[in-house]
């Protein structure tokens, strides 16, 4: 590893480093720390430098606890003290010209609004950066510093630190060979949720370019129920739900908290969590009927998500063990599903564990139909291409199949990555993640994955074992009759 060029910014000037061919720069400050008078309010301009900042290493990871034991094993945690963790790293090939207008692509991690890190081994840029492409990866706050519903704080302010740090893209990319009108964002799981939120914004356009959304929910919660965790919080600490006192508190505190009352919870969902809420700048509506009215139009989709997200939260808890066909049946009824919808997946799945028939449904009300929803909704419309796909996989790795996040080693082709490695084990099939990272990378570059695009037929690009393939109007029968929510 030899020393990086100097490149210099409007706020100052950074040095990274170079190795193989790709130039890093880490860590670099794209909001001021979001701390002292500053915490708990909408993300403020940095203060410029003297000299040459390091940009050796990634910044500090905002606050947050570590997955519990059983999730631990699949969902590493990485922790990096300090305060400045509104920051952005960003990967270039290192034989750029100086004039270079290299395709951007700026990642957003996951983690359930309360966990995540773009230094997590598995965000590694260097793929992305072989195939021409300059890679960002972003850190947002989280929890209740990125999320709490109180009295006196602006709702959403993680996706307001996502915004700040677009607009940054925008402005600075250039010095790292990037172009500012070539613009591509890619989320996964809660990433890809509040991605969905700036896509739903009327000036999303002035953000990016072109959107990927990785098994993402595209909802938002009203300011009630995503409060739950904010009010539940407050009370178990003996403190008002509000700005003052959240912001008095130490941040190891919310978070210690937040972890005890998600650990009474359940997997379905029952307990309180962290969500995004309607109202503000950020989600001023739900972003899914905003998307279906009309936002985001003109702005080319990739969307999708794997075939059976719920492994990734029913298995390592044994949740599926525990759900009866009493169970299926009470959840059923609560969410307003058809029997019919059952008899279907049953059909499809002969000697499926009631708990597995519930797995599909949880997926199919969070995910498949809202995202068959909004591509129907843009079919119509021929400047506003969407590509829809499925990962379907099977992991042989502690009976998680095809779960939630078992995509991303074949999307960023690191499979030899730990974190990919404890999803999908040792023996992943390479041509499938050369596969998916080649139509990944022909999007951003090009716009167009390489596979038909959404019309009236539902074409569904399908990654497995064999590769991928085409199928029309898949699970139909499973998601119509579903409820529109």
């Amino acid at each position: 590893m030899s020393a990086g060029p100097v490149l210099s910014l409007s706020t100052g000037a950074v040095r990274g480093v170079s190795e193989a061919g790709i130039d890093r720069f880490l860590g670099i400050p794209y909001a001021a720390p979001p701390v002292g008078e500053r915490r708990l309010l909408p993300p403020a301009p940095v203060e410029g430098w003297e000299g040459e900042r390091d940009a050796a290493a990634f910044g500090a990871t905002a606050p947050q606890a570590p997955y519990p034991p059983a999730m631990a094993v699949y969902l590493p945690t990485v922790e990096i003290p300090g305060d400045d963790f509104l920051t952005a790293n960003v990967w270039a090939p290192a034989d750029r010209a100086d004039d270079a207008s290299l395709p951007v692509l700026v990642f957003v991690h996951g983690g359930a609004l309360t966990r995540g890190a773009a230094a997590l081994a598995a965000y590694d840029g260097v793929s992305f950066a072989r195939h021409g492409i300059v890679y960002v990866s972003i850190q947002y706050r989280l929890g209740q510093e990125g999320f709490a519903v109180i009295d006196g704080v602006p709702q959403n302010l993680g996706v307001l630190d996502q915004e700040a740090a677009l607009r940054w893209v925008r402005r600075e990319i250039a010095a790292f060979g990037g172009d500012a009108e070539r613009v591509t964002v890619m989320g996964h799981s809660a990433g890809a949720n509040s991605l969905t939120a700036l896509l739903a914004l009327p000036h999303a356009k002035e953000l990016f370019d072109r959107a990927i959304l990785q098994s993402g929910p595209l909802v938002a919660q009203p300011p009630k129920k995503a409060g739950r965790m904010s009010r539940a919080i407050a009370k178990r600490l003996g403190i008002p739900p509000t700005r003052g006192a959240f912001a008095a508190a130490p941040a190891a505190d919310l978070v210690a908290a937040h972890a005890a009352i998600a650990a009474a919870g359940s997997p379905l969902g029952t307990g309180p969590s962290v969500a995004l809420a309607i109202g503000g700048d950020a989600v001023p509506r739900n972003p899914l009927d905003a998307l279906r009215e009309g936002e985001g139009r003109g702005i080319p989709v990739l969307i999708g998500s794997t075939s059976e997200e719920y492994r990734l939260w029913f298995v390592p808890t044994r949740a599926l063990d525990r759900i009866s066909n009493i169970t299926l049946t009470g959840a059923r009824l609560a969410a307003g599903v058809p029997a019919r919808i059952v008899t279907a997946h049953r059909a499809r799945r002969p000697g499926a564990a009631p708990g597995e028939i519930l797995g599909e449904i949880v997926t199919d009300l969070l995910l498949r139909a809202p995202i068959t929803r909004f591509a129907d909704s843009r079919a119509s419309d021929g400047g506003s291409p969407t590509w829809v796909y499925e990962f379907r996989w099977q992991s042989p790795v502690g009976g998680l199949g095809a779960a939630h996040g078992m995509e991303l080693g074949f999307v960023f082709d690191h499979l030899d990555s730990p974190d990919a490695i404890a999803l999908g084990g040792n023996e992943a099939p390479q041509s499938l993640a050369a596969a998916m990272h080649r139509a990944w990378v022909a999007f951003v570059v090009d716009g167009d994955p390489g596979w038909e695009r959404w019309t009236a037929r539902r074409p569904v690009q399908a990654f497995d074992a064999d590769g991928g393939r085409i199928d029309y109007a898949p699970r139909q029968d499973e998601l119509d009759g579903l409820p529109d929510r």
